[in-house]
């Protein structure tokens, strides 16, 4: 009885049965080629743009392959008589609740997408942002790395980078290195500013135009504070830094500037 049973299926059901496995796998496989070839396609009109990081291109195209692929995987379920519609909307159901768990995640990927259009900076400059101030090592989808001067790696998300002030120290061909130096009352103003002007152009990768700043800042009770400012490169400016506080000490100590002191205070004993 059983074997006649089996006998009546294959008969009638099983050559049916076996036509739409054959059309599924042919459905695979050349949806699958074609799904390879958007792909390639789309992925190459993105490459020739030259306007998005090599990162955010693969990252669409898996995007898109995984879409399509899901697709096609719902066209191949229709072959065999599997009602989709149902599927479909327990699939955009999971899809929102998943959405709703990684909102902050989404939000990183958002911003990211908007850094990679926009460039306020790229990998290798120098700049200031969510917080963190150093060179940029990666623009991810989800982060931006950070290299500080101190070489430590800090990754910050991008949401927070795009929601907080970006500084580019690098967009501009130069910066200007802050520094300041306090002579006592005793001395001379003048002759300090010209012997500091002179001492930091001379300074190496010191920028001649602009010319370096030296200026009277503020007064202070132990004598005037001056501002020394040279400007120069920015992949030059910690050496810039540390050689201006240099010049000051070495020109200081050649032209035998007293120390500024604290003027002492003077009581009346009643």
């Amino acid at each position: 009885m059983n074997m006649e049973l089996i006998w009546n299926f294959l008969t009638t059901q099983g050559a049916d049965f076996g036509l739409k496995i054959l059309g599924a796998i042919a459905a695979w496989v050349v949806g699958r080629w074609l799904i390879n070839l958007a792909v390639s396609l789309i992925g190459s009109g993105m490459e020739r743009a030259k306007k998005l990081d090599q990162t955010l291109i693969r990252y669409l195209k898996s995007i898109i392959s995984v879409a399509l692929t899901v697709v096609l995987i719902l066209a191949i379920l229709d072959i065999f008589g599997v009602k989709t519609t149902s599927f479909a909307a327990l699939l955009a159901g999971a899809g929102l609740a998943i959405g709703a768990a990684w909102s902050g995640l989404l939000a990183h990927f958002a911003a990211g997408v908007f850094l990679q259009v926009l460039r306020p900076y790229k990998v290798g400059d120098f700049i200031s942002a969510g917080g963190t101030t150093g060179t940029v090592k990666e623009l991810g989808l989800f982060a931006t790395t950070i290299l500080t001067p101190d070489n430590v790696t800090t990754v910050v998300g991008n949401n927070k980078v795009f929601s907080d002030n970006i500084q580019n120290y690098s967009a501009e061909p130069f910066r200007r290195v802050d520094c300041v130096a306090k002579v006592a009352n005793s001395v001379d103003v003048q002759d300090a500013i010209a012997r500091l002007r002179t001492a930091v152009a001379a300074i190496p990768n010191v920028k001649t135009s602009p010319a370096p700043d030296v200026e009277i800042l503020q007064f202070t009770p132990e004598g005037p504070l001056l501002c020394v400012r040279p400007y120069t490169h920015t992949d030059h400016y910690w050496q810039v830094y540390f050689d201006t506080h240099k010049a000051v000490v070495s020109t200081f100590g050649a032209a035998g500037y007293p120390v500024p002191e604290t003027p002492v205070a003077h009581r009346t004993i009643g």
